[in-house]
């Protein structure tokens, strides 16, 4: 009954205007926030989407480090143990470290990270190639594989370039004295190709094969930067884990994906949901709207109110009359504004009629990507505002004594 009521209430035409204005106000604010909320989540889902697929292209599903230092050690039992797990699609063994390249004049700082035959299982690099092929070469003929960003750098186009290219590598075992140049390693290599991803890792790695930065850093037979590793269902990741840290035991730690890049997701979901915050506080700025208008109907319907409560009706069922008038209010805006949300993002998606601003990026227009669960969290922000209120000024209605005559 109490909601036939309130949709009266709600649909009527009321003698004062300025009621309906406020009313229509209020929708049209809810309307205008939960579509901005939308519009706000779905670019940054879709941020994170582009975001995730160009770092899955680089990162391993899983990655074995040391919990202490900078090598582990793994023999070849261990590693044939790994490969015939239930689950393994791939591996490869790592060896990484910070190396300065020199290119005649000129010269950059480097990671260089030495792979075996193997990595092209785990890591997508190997099909974004930009220029050449990807060849990581041999212990006795190393190439290189740089980033895009690094050729630029050392000034070589790395499918032409005929002249080797100077490897400074620290050396693991170099006792210290008073020449600085005794502790690194020098060697020369040729460049076989060069890859796109993104930006953080164009102009950071160059890649090469695992024998010669061992080689030049004198590492033993089973020593390792990482073992990286690929699942042939990404989705039991968490399961997989657990099961190889067992294995491993307390001196390795298995990182996954996200926990390889946690940093950057952090703060792209701590982006987000204040966004969010922020768009929230329009809702709360129409809640004001909506008490006025709330309060205002309940003084123009004092006299409905005296006769339904002639005709028996308590307190509970007065305050759901105007408790559901403000959730009325809050669902039509809500409604319109993820209608025309969902008609901005169909747009965008099929017309791409938003467009970046600048040059720099893989893509020129804003990615969006809808997810149910945002429609779910922006519909029950909106009720529970609505609800919270709705609830003063119901409160007073249900509360105050009215007269017929009144």
């Amino acid at each position: 009954m109490y909601l036939k009521f309130a949709w009266r209430y709600f649909k009527a035409k009321k003698s004062t205007n300025a009621i309906n204005i406020i009313s229509w106000v209020t929708v049209g604010v809810i309307a205008f926030s939960t579509m901005c909320q939308v519009l706000v989540l779905s670019v940054f889902n879709g941020f994170e989407g582009l975001v995730q697929s160009l770092y899955s292209n680089f990162y391993s599903d899983l990655k074995v480090l040391p919990a202490r230092g900078k090598t582990i050690t793994l023999t070849p039992e261990q590693i044939n143990s790994i490969r015939k797990m239930n689950g393994v699609k791939g591996t490869s063994l790592i060896a990484e470290e910070k190396a300065l390249l020199q290119n005649g004049e000129q010269q950059t700082v480097v990671l260089l990270k030495g792979v075996d035959p193997n990595y092209s299982q785990v890591s997508g690099v190997p099909k974004n190639m930009f220029r050449g092929v990807f060849d990581p070469g041999t212990i006795d003929k190393p190439k290189l594989v740089l980033g895009s960003g690094i050729e630029n750098a050392i000034g070589v186009e790395s499918d032409k370039n005929l002249l080797p290219v100077t490897v400074f590598l620290p050396k693991k075992t170099a006792e210290s004295n008073s020449n600085p140049l005794a502790a690194l390693s020098e060697g020369n290599a040729t460049t076989s190709g060069s890859f796109a991803i993104q930006q953080d890792f164009d102009n950071k790695y160059v890649i090469t094969n695992i024998g010669f930065v061992k080689q030049q850093m004198n590492y033993a037979p089973d020593e390792y930067s990482a073992f990286e590793i690929s699942l042939i269902d990404p989705a039991q990741t968490t399961t997989f884990t657990e099961s190889l840290q067992k294995i491993l035991g307390a001196k390795y730690k298995v990182l996954t994906k996200y926990e390889q890049n946690a940093s950057l997701y952090r703060s792209m979901r701590l982006e987000k949901w204040v966004i969010y915050a922020v768009l929230t506080l329009i809702l709360i700025i129409a809640a004001f709207n909506m008490i006025g208008a709330l309060t205002m109907l309940v003084l123009e319907k004092r006299k409905d109110i005296s006769v339904l409560q002639s005709l028996g009706a308590d307190k509970y069922l007065i305050k759901k009359i105007f408790l559901t008038e403000g959730l009325l209010l809050a669902v039509t805006g809500a409604a319109t504004g993820i209608v025309l949300a969902l008609i901005i993002c169909y747009l965008q998606v099929k017309f791409k009629i938003i467009k970046l601003v600048g040059t720099s990026f893989l893509i020129d227009y804003f990615p969006v990507k809808l997810v149910i669960t945002d429609f779910i969290l922006v519909t029950l922000t909106a009720l529970i505002i609505a609800f919270g209120t709705s609830w003063f000024p119901a409160k007073k209605a249900s509360e105050q004594l009215f007269n017929l005559k009144a």
